[in-house]
């Protein structure tokens, strides 16, 4: 999968189309994603053994093929890779040729 935790996308189908958010969790054997702030649902929890009942909102998984991350110019754009001298590989973005940094967290 070429999309990693941290990255930053947009959303360019669906009920969120338009959103960005940063990836929170891959899931490379659905080919999903959890993004922040998309595709939120809404669940109530009922009371048990002396909790309380509450209204839980989190965020579930949209299909990889419906996000683009987006690039140092804002815009929609496509992952790929290049071989550098040294021989290690990274990841570019397709329209600009830029190397996407690697954040870690």
């Amino acid at each position: 999968m070429r999309l990693k935790v941290g990255d930053l996308v947009i959303v360019t189908t669906g009920k969120d189309k338009g959103k960005k958010g940063k990836i929170l969790k891959v899931l490379p054997k659905k080919n999903q994603v959890v993004v922040e702030g998309v595709n939120q649902v809404v669940r109530h929890v009922k009371p048990f053994a002396g909790r309380s009942g509450e209204i839980k909102t989190f965020n579930k998984p949209i299909l990889v093929s419906k996000v683009a991350i987006v690039n140092d110019k804002g815009q929609p754009d496509r992952v790929g890779y290049k071989v550098e001298k040294d021989g290690t590989k990274v990841r570019i973005f397709k329209k600009t040729q830029k190397i996407i940094s690697e954040k870690k967290t």
